[in-house]
């Protein structure tokens, strides 16, 4: 394992919180209400500053794109494994984990949805493959579920799609202060999920 010099350190410090900060205001303004000088005012940084970190908006959007996604990717893969749940119960927190990014982290996980907008080449391609190690959380159990006959479907990948594609809408449409809260859209649409599966 290579160890970080202190200054390494420092500015993957910086980084981070930078990331974080650019995170609460894209979910806040979304993506076009977002600025550099923003960030940097945030942090009581100058703009300049903010460059050496980050050579635009659209690298610093990249950056808190992949670390919210990895972050969900973290949290389905440590209910997919966990066996002390049903396989059931596994797909039900995996809606609930997906729903509760796709309205806690709103606009930076909606990201995902138009990468092509946004990113250049070579950052559209990392996009696309953490989108698909996403979306493959899902396909893994959905075919256990269709092995123990938990699930009964003709086309498990037109299911995943079905199912992410409907959670994904939640960002079009939630408002914080609307006639269902998160918890409600989680159990109404697992219902409806849990109908298509059986």
């Amino acid at each position: 394992m290579i160890e970080m010099t202190m200054a390494e350190r420092k500015a993957f410090n910086k980084r981070e919180k930078i990331i974080k900060s650019a995170i609460k205001i894209v979910n806040r303004r979304g993506y076009s209400g977002t600025t550099m000088e923003e960030v940097a005012a945030e942090l009581l940084m100058t703009k300049g500053s903010l460059y050496y970190y980050f050579k635009n908006k659209s690298d610093l959007m990249f950056q808190c794109n992949s670390i919210v996604l990895l972050e969900a990717q973290e949290d389905l893969k440590r209910v997919l494994l966990d066996e002390s749940l049903s396989i059931k119960k596994r797909l039900q927190e995996m809606v609930f984990i997906h729903i509760h990014y796709a309205i806690e982290e709103n606009e930076v996980f909606n990201l995902i949805m138009r990468p092509e907008q946004l990113f250049s080449e070579e950052q559209l391609e990392e996009v696309l493959h953490l989108r698909d190690e996403y979306a493959a959380f899902f396909d893994k159990i959905i075919a256990k579920g269709i092995e123990t006959k938990d699930f009964n479907t003709e086309d498990p990948i037109m299911l995943r799609m079905f199912i992410l594609g409907a959670m994904n809408w939640i960002q079009q449409w939630y408002k914080p202060n609307g006639r269902l809260s998160k918890k409600e859209i989680q159990q109404r649409f697992w219902n409806y999920i849990l109908k298509l599966l059986t």
